[in-house]
């Protein structure tokens, strides 16, 4: 098996065996895996049974074949990461100055230069 839904698969393994259905009850894993006994299953080993037949189902689609499955980590966000920019422009605070107003400054004039190096006139 590739080695895409091997991490997956022993994470379902683990969840059966510490799960009633197998310590409990006495039943086998993969007849806690089918319908009359998948219901008393975890909540957790049921989305990891969902998330490793969609790992084998990805394995055989075509518009994953050359880019494989996505690895099972959560989010980025989740894993103190800042998300990647949203839209091709540069960032607005990458660089440029930018002047932090109190709102009671007088509406005179003054010249600043924006992120794309022009220098602008901003009342």
């Amino acid at each position: 098996m590739p080695s895409s839904c091997k991490d997956i698969r022993a994470a379902l393994a683990d969840c059966l065996r510490s799960s009633d259905c197998v310590l409990i009850q006495r039943n086998q894993p993969s007849d806690c895996l089918r319908p009359p006994l998948l219901d008393t299953l975890p909540t957790q080993c049921q989305q990891l049974k969902r998330g490793y037949g969609e790992c084998r189902r990805g394995m055989i689609d075509m518009r994953k074949r050359f880019r494989g499955n996505q690895p099972i980590a959560v989010s980025k966000e989740l894993e103190g990461e800042k998300p990647g920019q949203l839209y091709a422009g540069s960032g607005f605070s990458r660089g440029g100055d930018v002047k932090a107003t109190s709102g009671d400054e007088d509406a005179k004039a003054e010249t600043v230069v924006g992120v794309d190096g022009e220098r602008r006139v901003v009342r």
